[in-house]
């Protein structure tokens, strides 16, 4: 029987269904994480054949001896994993450290977590990028600006999401960052590519090849949903544009990777831009190496009428699946914000779009930054269907 350690199987709260399709293939399905045990949901006790409670995960040592534990009860770890952007460099050393050789390792981080390095395999993959420059000072931020112009982008090279993500538009913007940007952290500032972020996202097998694909569209940035406090809106698609499916495809050749579920990112550009393509065109964004955040494994499965967590499962055990892929459709999530005087109440969305609802729930504090506060994710068979929902659905009274 293969030992898989599922690092924090309890959080996200969906992620139960990773370990329950674990254990159905006959895996021993061991879980750390430093929630008591007597909290976690019967479904994820149900789903784990141990669980090794931590004080705090943060804590390295204390996850090292748990996986140590684990390793002198039930013998070698065959596969390592959290799925989780949060965990990615952890789940590395971890890896290393135990010489488990089913996933990424150490040596590997810089290219899959830093942006910067990012760069050099997306051009590899022949995919455009965007122009930068590594933030130093504010005389060499300047030059960099009079190269590109207004407005930039900066970020932590090695960040999540978008967090302290800044887009300037002026000087006295730039001047703002340096006041603001954390100390002893390493940024990139990037020309500002005006596009609709497109994603790759696909599990792919032991070989590199792609054993299921579809994408999502976020007609708003996270980085301005973060920064203005908005709502957040994305969908997944019902047919994957075949560019977008050739782009993902050339960048999972072009980094190497294998035994994954994966959500690369791209811009399609809004208007034609200098370097980087026509109106249209994609240009690369950033990979990450896990699922897609959120409820997002659970959208795509209401978009295809499939399983995405027994794929990825049977991916683990078997290498291949056969589970079957139904009727397509696009999935819609609106995140809304908190304090905001939305001409419909919930009463009134359930009367007109219950037949459409999939999942109402309430956005964990720790993601509605990125995701708002009341979520609300419906199935449409048509994109003007899915529009009209969205302008109803976020449609706010006028002050």
């Amino acid at each position: 029987m293969k030992n898989f350690v599922f690092i924090s199987p309890n959080f996200p709260a969906n992620y139960w269904m990773f370990c329950r399709e674990l254990k159905k293939n006959g895996l021993n399905v061991l879980g750390i994480g430093d929630q008591p045990y007597h909290e976690l949901t019967q479904d994820l006790k149900d789903s784990l054949n141990e669980y090794y409670k931590v004080s705090n995960l943060e804590n390295e040592d204390e996850v090292y001896r748990a996986v140590a534990f684990f390793i002198h009860k039930h013998g070698r770890i065959d596969w390592l994993e959290s799925n989780n952007e949060y965990w990615l460099e952890r789940d590395a050393r971890l890896r290393t450290d135990f010489n488990i050789q089913s996933g990424f390792q150490t040596s590997d981080i810089p290219r899959i977590k830093f942006k910067s390095r990012m760069k050099e395999y997306y051009t590899r993959a022949g995919i455009p990028v965007a122009r930068y420059h590594m933030v130093d000072d504010l005389e060499h931020c300047l030059a960099f600006v009079d190269e590109v112009g207004y407005p930039v982008v900066a970020k932590p090279d090695n960040g999540v999401g978008a967090s302290h993500t800044f887009k300037i538009e002026n000087q006295e913007h730039l001047k703002r960052f340096f006041e603001l940007k954390w100390p002893n952290t390493v940024y990139i500032m990037e020309e500002y590519i005006n596009g609709e972020v497109n994603s790759y996202d696909a599990i792919i097998d032991s070989h590199g090849n792609p054993m299921f694909e579809t994408g999502n569209i976020s007609p708003v940035s996270i980085m301005d949903i973060v920064n203005n406090s908005d709502n957040s809106i994305f969908y997944i698609l019902k047919d994957l544009p075949e560019d977008t499916r050739a782009a993902g495809r050339a960048t999972l050749k072009s980094f190497g990777v294998k035994s994954r579920f994966i959500h690369f990112e791209f811009f399609r550009l809004l208007q034609d831009q200098e370097g980087l393509g026509k109106k249209g065109d994609l240009v690369a964004l950033e990979v990450n190496m896990r699922p897609s955040g959120g409820v997002t494994p659970d959208m795509i499965d209401f978009a295809h009428s499939t399983n995405v967590y027994k794929i990825w499962a049977d991916m683990i055990a078997f290498d291949r699946s056969t589970m079957p892929v139904g009727d397509h459709a696009y999935c819609a999530f609106a995140g809304r914000r908190d304090g905001k005087d939305f001409v419909l109440s919930h009463k009134d969305i359930m009367e007109k779009y219950g037949s459409h609802m999939k999942m109402i729930e309430r956005v964990p504090d720790v993601l509605s930054g990125a995701m708002g506060n009341q979520m609300y994710v419906a199935t449409f068979p048509s994109r003007e269907e899915l529009n009209i929902f969205y302008n109803d659905i976020l449609k706010c009274r006028e002050s």
